[in-house]
């Protein structure tokens, strides 16, 4: 018998049980290195690098891309506490992405509380390994909030600065595979319709979002012809909060000044009816082209798309807007258990670049408010410097044109759905 303890349970595995490990397959095991590779020595995200993966294989069942996906996606989350207990701050060969994965497989029952571990084949890319020498590893970092939770310093003591003891609930929240959320589209069904669709064994509603369905495990929906047809979306609950706080009313006219490829959009045409006018802004022309795909196929005819070239493109609406929605650019702090491998990514020089984009969007975007009209202002970031700061500052050079009506958190760690922040500000002369 060896007992492997963990945080903040222990774990006990029988060696004489071989139904007590898994088995690895090596096809499996070189498509999770190939894809750490991708995500750390390339620079790819992690959700495309997982995506062409599965697409590669044909002969993959469920289990094996499941396999592939939750390690990848695990091994991301978790680099940080990989790298210390390996002993190696950054990979730079393929070997070491093995070891990564042999740490991991390694620690992972510990880590997650799970009731079997893995058995590790005989493979060169697998040498032995001291488990009691990587287990003390282990515990040592566990000691150290960075290392056990898994996040670079300088968003660590961004974090706490911010946050202060809030910052280990999210820290918490954030390292918790995210549930996967369905938007009902009322231009063509109901809530009733889609559940009765997946049944009560697949799907459950979410108390206090009428529009939003939980699905109980994860599945490809995208295949199904329901979605095809246009009867929902994939989007989380937390975000489906942000249309009905923009409250669109029929008939008016709404601005969505940073659409990306326009899933708020699409919500808030839903809650018009079709009736009134949705101009959906971007930057980038190739998201609004997908926001024109999936607007077809959710019958919601009154989006028009518009990529924003110069400040004309703004002008032109100038005092004009019943309501606009700023849902900027941040770092994506809040999501980042649907995006893991962010924290990798983000630096301390972007973070403070991206809240002098968000100023001057909130500025110079809510000029096309008309007297009043009211903006949301939206993040999916959980740091009040990129959230209620931006707002008090706006409100402050604005004097008493503007005023603050209400604004909501989501709370990742308490309601298990993405973390955003919204304002509702309203203009009064």
């Amino acid at each position: 018998m060896v007992l492997v303890w963990g945080f903040p349970s222990f774990v006990s595995y029988n060696l004489d049980n071989q139904d007590a490990f898994m088995k690895i397959h090596r096809s499996l095991a070189e498509a999770v290195v190939h894809g750490l590779e991708d995500i750390f020595k390339s620079g790819r995200q992690a959700d495309k690098v997982v995506e062409a993966l599965l697409k590669s294989n044909k002969k993959w069942g469920k289990r094996d891309r499941s396999f592939i996906a939750e390690h990848i996606y695990e091994s991301v989350r978790w680099w940080r506490l990989i790298s210390f207990v390996a002993d190696q701050e950054q990979p730079h060969s393929r070997q070491d992405f093995w070891k990564a994965l042999q740490i991991w497989l390694t620690i992972k029952p510990v880590r997650l509380s799970m009731e079997q571990g893995y058995s590790l084949p005989d493979w060169p890319e697998f040498p032995p390994l001291d488990q009691a020498e990587l287990l003390q590893r282990y515990h040592q970092g566990m000691k150290i909030r960075k290392i056990a939770h898994s996040i670079p310093d300088w968003l660590d003591r961004q974090g706490v600065g911010e946050l202060s003891e809030k910052w280990v609930n999210e820290l918490i929240a954030q390292n918790s595979p995210a549930p996967v959320y369905l938007r009902v589209n009322s231009l063509k069904t109901t809530l009733e319709d889609v559940l009765q669709i997946f049944g009560p064994d697949d799907a459950l509603k979410v108390p206090g979002i009428p529009s939003a369905l939980r699905l109980v495990k994860r599945q490809n929906v995208a295949t199904r012809d329901s979605f095809k047809m246009g009867y929902f979306e994939i989007q989380d609950a937390g975000s489906q909060l942000i249309a009905p706080f923009v409250n669109p009313q029929p008939g008016e006219l709404i601005i969505d000044a940073c659409a990306g490829a326009g899933g708020k959009a699409l919500h808030m045409a839903s809650l018009m009816g079709n009736q009134g006018r949705i101009i959906a802004m971007d930057v980038e022309a190739h998201k609004l082209q997908e926001l024109e795909r999936r607007a077809k196929r959710n019958g919601a005819t009154i989006i028009e798309s518009q990529v924003i070239r110069s400040d004309r493109d703004l002008e032109r609406f100038t005092n004009k807007a019943d309501r606009v929605l700023l849902d900027v650019p941040c770092s994506g702090l809040g999501v980042l258990r649907r995006n893991p491998d962010a924290k990798w990514k983000l630096t301390s020089d972007f973070l403070e670049e991206i809240r002098k984009v968000q100023a001057d969007i909130l500025l110079n975007y809510s000029r096309m408010v008309r007297v009043g009209g009211a903006l949301v202002y939206a993040t999916c970031s959980i740091l009040p410097s990129e959230s209620e700061v931006q707002v008090a500052q706006f409100l402050e050079r604005a004097g008493d044109n503007w005023k603050l009506v209400k604004e909501h958190r989501t709370n990742p760690f308490t309601e298990d759905i993405d973390g955003f922040y919204m304002a509702f500000l309203e203009r009064v002369k």
